[in-house]
């Protein structure tokens, strides 16, 4: 959500699913390099991830009004438009008007966390919060999870964190449901894989982009639903919309494979190409290989070098393509080294 500053913590206590694989460990594989997407099969380690939450910057889904009769919400309007000081001047008024408000609860525990207008103040954003929780408002619910489970403005308990999230997402949090997929997710067992897919799913349900692409990589390896394929290329197409980069390259693996969609390797350039603009080095590994290829783009060695070196800057390096690359001349080697430069201080 717009004007949110403070960046949310990463929950130490959540893993997330994993993302598309390290595409070094076969890029040397001659036998694999005829295929440029092959070789970013899913990982199947989880990886760390930051969490969406109400107090994550520029996340659409926090301190947000529940649904109500009351006349238009003239402080929350006043915090979209960065008037913090006047957010909480509004929201203070409406709660001597009404001790529960749980809206305007929320809004100041989301002021106070983020020290938007004021002074930050955890203590007194998680006293909001719990205020607005006895009225059973979700947001503030599923930030006094997220709280519990940092540490902050309160004692750190997991447990406890556990249990606020619970709630948030049985109150319709889609940001809950995510957060708690992901916990159930790191305990390892089946019987809480299968309750994540659940969760997951509400929260993909929701457009929320990283639910729709760890629902993809359940659906891809089979873990807490039935494997399924077609099913987590939807998901990865739908995280792809919604903005997801790493649901964006696991759509473009699998439909350069032709994996649970038809075939298209022109297609899944594209989404490569789009990924890899955006910086990510798995996607710009296979748009060098792409274009050493010919597949899908047309073949170009000086744009297949400037990607991998692209690529090899962020530590993806791939002995395959410096190899396929190696005779280009020096005038072409230092262009493509003009352009990775200059694209990267353009991203």
């Amino acid at each position: 959500m717009s004007g949110i500053r403070l960046r949310a913590q990463v929950l130490a206590a959540a893993l997330a699913l994993a993302g598309p694989a390290s595409a070094a460990q076969n890029a040397a594989d001659p036998a694999r390099a005829a295929d440029p997407a092959k070789s970013a099969e899913p990982a199947r380690k989880p990886a760390m991830r930051e969490l969406p939450s109400p107090y994550t910057p520029n996340y659409a889904g926090g301190a947000r009004p529940g649904p109500t009769d009351r006349p238009p919400d003239f402080a929350y309007g006043a915090y979209q438009r960065g008037q913090y000081v006047t957010a909480f001047r509004e929201a203070t008024k409406r709660i001597e008007a009404d001790r529960k408000d749980a809206a305007a609860m929320t809004l100041l525990g989301e002021l106070y966390n983020q020290g938007l207008g004021i002074r930050p103040d955890p203590v007194k954003a998680a006293e909001w919060y719990r205020l607005a929780a006895a009225q059973n408002d979700a947001a503030a619910m599923s930030s006094l999870g997220l709280m519990a489970i940092d540490g902050r403005g309160m004692p750190k308990d997991p447990k406890e964190g556990r249990r606020w999230l619970e709630r948030a997402a049985e109150a319709g949090s889609p940001t809950a449901a995510y957060n708690l997929a992901l916990l159930l997710v790191g305990t390892g067992t089946e019987a809480d894989t299968a309750r994540a897919a659940t969760f997951l799913r509400r929260a993909a349900e929701n457009e929320i982009g990283p639910a729709q692409h760890n629902l993809g990589v359940l659906y891809l390896q089979g873990r807490g639903v039935p494997k399924d394929p077609a099913k987590a290329a939807e998901w990865f197409r739908r995280a792809a919309d919604n903005g997801d980069l790493a649901g964006e390259v696991e759509f473009a693996i699998l439909l350069f494979n032709g994996t649970g969609l038809p075939k298209d390797e022109a297609r899944a350039a594209r989404y490569f190409l789009h990924a890899a603009q955006r910086g990510n080095a798995i996607a710009q590994n296979r748009v060098a290989r792409i274009y050493a290829t010919g597949r899908g783009l047309p073949k170009n060695p000086v744009e297949a070098a400037t990607w991998n070196l692209m690529a090899a800057s962020q530590g993806l390096s791939d002995a395959w393509l410096d190899q396929t690359l190696s005779g280009l001349t020096a005038e072409e080697k230092a262009r493509a080294e003009r352009a990775a430069t200059a694209r990267t201080e353009t991203r």
